[in-house]
């Protein structure tokens, strides 16, 4: 049955305190091998990746909405905790309009090797610190094509909520994992085929289009951080830099808009 949570100070739920809270939930969530996923369909491709549920939070009247997932966490011996609206908003800090989270177990992560093994297409996040364009770059990896990514040291986690709210679950989609160290992994994509190109304005950059009708078999394309672009580490170590060409007076776009133009132009036919 599930339990209806009264006390926002009930231990049982301190999985889902302050979800909002960026600093605590980047302390809380690596510590405890956690992550929170959010509304049903979220919830429903963590599952199929294979993560299992700590937990889960719902709405009153989603109890009912969400039935077969209530019925397999009671067979599963896995807590469904439930409350008034008022609750759970002072509990996780916004208001659950989504219905449902679920508190669910982190995976070990492949290696860098396990995750590009098949892929033709890779990108790499150096350093994104901002958890909606993580997201955002996900979705677009998974609709347009491209096989793995790859998250430097200091990227922001691709497991936080809200990253995995924007990318509409499809972190659990694309094989991704981090590489470190960075740049240093630069040698490591170069010694199993890859091209590395790295997203650029620079000197010596060619236009993306350009670079996409003579492309290898394999490469992996690296981005930026918001602010500061590229290290100059990395541009140094990479085979090419190219660019998208602007017009309008723009020099540049989102990183997360950017991706989703890079991986269009560098798409694989019918792959």
């Amino acid at each position: 049955m599930p339990i209806t949570i009264t006390d926002t100070a009930d231990e049982q739920v301190r999985d889902y305190v302050g979800l909002t809270d960026v600093a605590l939930r980047r302390r809380l969530e690596p510590e405890h091998g956690l992550f929170i996923a959010e509304s049903e369909k979220v919830i429903r491709r963590a599952l199929a990746a294979g993560h299992r549920p700590r937990s889960y939070l719902m709405g009153e009247r989603w109890l009912t909405d969400l039935a077969d997932l209530v019925e397999q966490a009671e067979a599963d011996g896995v807590p469904v905790f439930t409350g008034a609206d008022a609750v759970i908003e002072q509990l996780t800090g916004f208001h659950l309009h989504r219905g449902a989270l679920a508190s669910m177990e982190r995976l070990p992560l492949p290696t860098v090797g396990q995750v590009v093994a098949a892929a033709r297409r890779v990108m790499v996040l150096e350093d994104i610190v901002d958890h909606t364009n993580v997201g955002a770059i996900f979705r677009s990896a998974a609709a347009l094509g491209v096989d793995a990514v790859l998250v430097t040291p200091r990227c922001a986690d691709p497991l936080y909520r809200r990253a995995i709210r924007v990318s509409m679950g499809t972190v659990f989609q694309v094989p991704w994992t981090r590489i470190d160290p960075w740049p240093a992994g630069v040698a490591e994509l170069r010694a199993v085929g890859f091209e590395v190109a790295a997203l650029a304005l620079t000197e010596d950059s060619v236009p993306l289009d350009e670079y996409a009708s003579r492309a290898a078999e394999r490469v992996a394309l690296v981005l930026g951080t918001e602010g500061d672009g590229l290290s100059r580490r990395t541009l140094h170590t990479v085979d090419q830099a190219v660019r998208i060409p602007m017009t309008g007076g723009v020099d540049s776009l989102n990183v997360a808009a950017a991706a989703a133009v890079a991986a269009w132009e560098l798409r694989v036919p019918g792959h």
